[in-house]
């Protein structure tokens, strides 16, 4: 009895010049691919709304309310729910702020500009422990979870009083 299970091995497929892990069986292609995190600097009155982590990484540290897009969701799709989800914030994006990309953890991070829709309201989500807004003198630099979320918050406050233009990238 043949086994139909697949037989992985890395191979550089035809064409291509990376190694992937190929079926030797039927030829399908694993390819593996950077994961794709949205999220969004929300802001009312020059204050914005930050999250205490409650997972893992950087628990207890401070960050924009953001995570991973899931499938067949769009980046500010993506984004609303995530601040939904950690903030129980109602919100409205205005637009690209920044696009960064973390390649030693395969990541490609887009972050967003965002107001509350309607109100002013928020409260901790599952994964936070304590949400709060901050004006940009009171912002717990030492305390921010992630580099990409001081070069958001950066390019928010650069960017607060202007039509959004071209999205922030790394620094340099």
């Amino acid at each position: 009895m043949s086994s139909t299970k697949p037989a992985f091995e890395n191979l550089i497929p035809e064409g291509d010049h990376l190694e992937r892990a190929v079926c030797t069986r039927c030829g399908f292609i694993d390819y593996q691919n950077p994961k794709m995190v949205v999220g969004s600097v929300i802001a009312t009155q020059e204050r914005i709304l930050l999250c205490r982590r409650a997972i893992e990484p950087r628990s207890g540290f401070w960050t924009v309310p953001a995570g991973y897009l899931e499938l067949h969701e769009t980046p500010d799709e993506g984004a609303a729910r995530e601040a939904a989800e950690e903030a129980n914030a109602d919100i409205s994006i205005e637009g690209i702020l920044g696009v960064y990309s973390i390649p030693h953890i395969s990541q490609i991070q887009i972050m967003f500009r965002a107001t509350f829709r309607n109100q002013v309201d928020f409260s901790p989500g599952i994964e936070s422990l304590d949400v709060r807004l901050f004006g940009w003198a009171d912002i717990p630099w030492q305390e921010i979870a992630f580099p990409s979320v001081h070069w958001a918050l950066h390019a928010w406050y650069r960017g607060r009083h202007a039509p959004l233009g071209l999205p922030d990238r790394n620094p340099a």
